[in-house]
């Protein structure tokens, strides 16, 4: 039996989903096929389809927070792949756990919120200790 990962979106996330489905109204169930697609072939089954990218500077043993570029939405026809979407999570290895963390229009926001990205970190490490 394959291992499942136990999905958790941050507010955060959560605003900035609710915000592009304005536009992209595709976006949540391609949010739940990636999750499937990419997330748990990268990190469960091990097979590396150029689609998830650790952010350096940001991962450790026990978290890594990744990138996921190659996001195929339905709300953008002919693009394939290359929407422009991107997601940000914080990957639990030995728990199995995925934390959404940001969610973003490439042509909207150049890069992903390193700010954000701190400011989950230090919260997480509070829990651990």
């Amino acid at each position: 039996m394959m291992k499942k990962i136990n999905y958790i979106e941050t507010l955060e996330f959560q605003k900035d989903l609710k915000q592009l489905l304005k536009k992209y109204i595709s976006l949540r169930e391609d949010v739940e096929l990636i999750k499937e697609a990419v997330i748990e072939l990268y990190h469960v089954q091990k097979i590396n389809n150029s689609s998830v990218f650790l952010i350096p500077g940001f991962c450790d043993e026990n978290i890594k927070i990744c990138k996921i570029k190659k996001f195929t939405c339905d709300s953008f026809k002919n693009r394939g792949s290359r929407s422009g979407i991107r997601i940000i999570y914080a990957f639990f290895e030995k728990e199995l756990k995925v934390e959404f963390l940001e969610i973003y229009y490439k042509g909207d926001e150049e890069k992903e919120d390193y700010t954000r990205i701190k400011e989950y970190l230090k919260g997480q490490i509070k829990f651990f200790n």
